[in-house]
């Protein structure tokens, strides 16, 4: 238990230990019946020696008698060599837990132990049971961070409409625990996905909890369709506000760095933005790695600082490289040593054609033949685009009277997609939204229709008005369009550009029932 972290159960007389020998020298050649190293030590005798044991006293037998009849001759025979004459025992006692023992035998030697050896004994014992209870404590803390940290870590693979990705996590092995690092993998609306690495200031529990409630933010503000540079504001002003309620705690929030990148398969493009962190790599369909030339904004938890939006286009099939410090940074600290060995066995990697998971492997394996002591994460993604046949646009004038013509516009286009199925339910979504748009949005709109793994219908319109989903009275003539919309649909949201939003829902393939019936509407 005190090897793995645990706690040493408690325990007064005889019985079984649970311990092992873990350590063991001695004068010329070793004994063969005495329990050699990782042995369990056989069930002890409940004797006042070992009573005495157990409550943290050092043990001393100046005369040691071996044919004892309260003591198992097999156990004497594991522990004690042939020919000892004297003993002398100390336990590793530390904050009220046995968590071991110290066991000094002479066998050629004539005199005995005395009082001055057991006392010597005893404070080396109490000094080396503090060392050992140290570690112990620092053993269950780096298990419990790593099991948090792995936790709250999204699945390894991921494979989606957008892109297929690929995550890794390894822990540093220094004394330093278990970092903050961390990496998400985020369906926002419209088929796009969000791609996030942040790397927490620090090590331990607290970095791994703090990492926690960061990456639970970011996924909170990512579907709120912020855009990367507002995201980061808010997961900002977040930790500063951690750090300054935690002002008085040692362990409080200093910082953090994070990539945020969001890919739209319908335009093949991404946009980012960064918080002190490296920029991603690129690798192409021809083989080539670059890196972004990104602006890269301060870490988080300055306070006050914007963030700036970097927009590239991706080619489908291209591989996207998100990744921590820890990964290019080397033993001798060369960040820009490690960024070109990442771009080279990207490009090797992907030369020689391997998989995903095969690159991450790859990548990993190299990196931790030089970088410094420090958590090393990394995720792949390599993207997809929307054929241009599975989109379909149109422009709208803001007139009530062409509601009927995209109706007609999307049940036509879903029959050339083989989708009937969703014909109807499609239509009231469609008609709902645009309506809503025409009433409130006071200009064009734009219809589009997406088809991928679930049907995406949005109407985006210049206004900023934020729309609301309520219960209409029995008595109200309307009121009821954003309802429906969340009734009919998997998903539905909007989201806001420099100029005016866009209001969209996602439809299964397979059509549910809807009971207008049972609705209170």
């Amino acid at each position: 238990a005190v090897l793995t972290g645990d706690e040493p159960g408690y325990m007064r007389g005889g019985g079984e230990p649970h311990t092992r020998r873990v350590a063991m020298a001695y004068a010329g050649t070793s004994p063969p019946q005495l329990l050699g190293i990782g042995d369990p030590l056989p069930p002890l005798p409940d004797v006042p020696e070992v009573r005495r044991l157990q409550s943290g006293q050092t043990v001393l037998l100046a005369e040691l008698d071996l044919d004892r009849e309260d003591v198992d001759p097999a156990f004497l025979r594991a522990t004690v060599p042939e020919g000892a004459h004297s003993l002398v025992t100390g336990a590793l006692f530390a904050r009220g837990l046995v968590l071991g023992g110290v066991q000094l035998w002479r066998t050629e030697r004539a005199e005995a132990f005395d009082e001055e050896d057991a006392r010597l004994l005893d404070e080396i014992a109490s000094r080396t049971a503090l060392s050992v209870d140290n570690a112990r404590r620092y053993t269950r803390e780096h298990g419990v961070s790593l099991a948090l940290q792995r936790s709250l870590l999204p699945e390894a693979r991921v494979d989606v409409m957008a892109a297929e990705t690929f995550g890794a996590y390894v822990p540093t092995a220094s004394s330093a625990g278990v970092g903050g690092d961390w990496y998400d993998v985020i369906p926002l609306s419209s088929l796009r996905m969000a791609f996030v690495v942040g790397d927490v200031v620090g090590h331990g529990l607290t970095a791994s909890a703090t990492m926690g409630r960061l990456r639970t933010a970011v996924q909170t503000l990512a579907d709120m369709d912020l855009s990367p540079d507002e995201l980061l504001t808010h997961v900002d002003d977040l930790i500063v506000r951690l750090a300054s309620d935690e002002a008085a705690d040692d362990a409080s929030v200093t910082g953090a760095t994070c990539l945020y990148v969001e890919y739209d398969p319908v335009t093949s493009r991404c946009r980012m933005a960064s918080a002190g962190h490296p920029p991603p790599a690129v690798v192409g369909p021809d083989g080539r790695a670059r890196y972004v030339d990104l602006e890269v904004g301060p870490p988080l938890g300055i306070g006050g600082m914007p963030f700036e939006v970097t927009e590239i286009d991706v080619a489908p099939g291209s591989l996207l490289a998100l990744y921590s410090d820890g990964l290019v940074e080397g033993a001798d600290r060369d960040i820009e040593a490690g960024m070109g060995r990442l771009l080279d066995r990207l490009e090797k990697s992907r030369y020689e054609q391997r998989d995903l998971e095969g690159i991450g492997q790859s990548v990993m394996e190299s990196a931790a033949e030089h970088t410094a002591a420090d958590d090393v994460t990394l995720l792949l993604a390599r993207v997809r685009s929307v054929p241009e046949e599975d989109s379909a646009t149109w422009q709208l004038p803001a007139d009530p009277a062409y509601v009927s013509r995209a109706r007609d516009m999307a049940a036509e286009r879903l029959a050339q997609w083989g989708m009937d199925e969703l014909a109807f339910t499609a239509e009231l979504v469609v008609s709902e939204l645009v309506t809503n748009a025409i009433r409130y949005g006071g200009g064009p709109l734009t219809l589009r229709l997406i088809r991928g793994g679930v049907l995406v219908c949005e109407v985006s319109d210049p206004s900023n008005t934020q729309p609301r989903l309520r219960r209409a009275k029995t008595t109200d003539e309307g009121g009821r369009g954003l309802f429906l919309v969340a009734q009919l649909s998997s998903r539905w949201g909007s989201r806001y550009q420099q100029s005016g939003k866009t209001i969209w829902a996602e439809l299964q393939p397979v059509a549910t029932a809807f009971d207008f019936d049972a609705a209170e509407l």
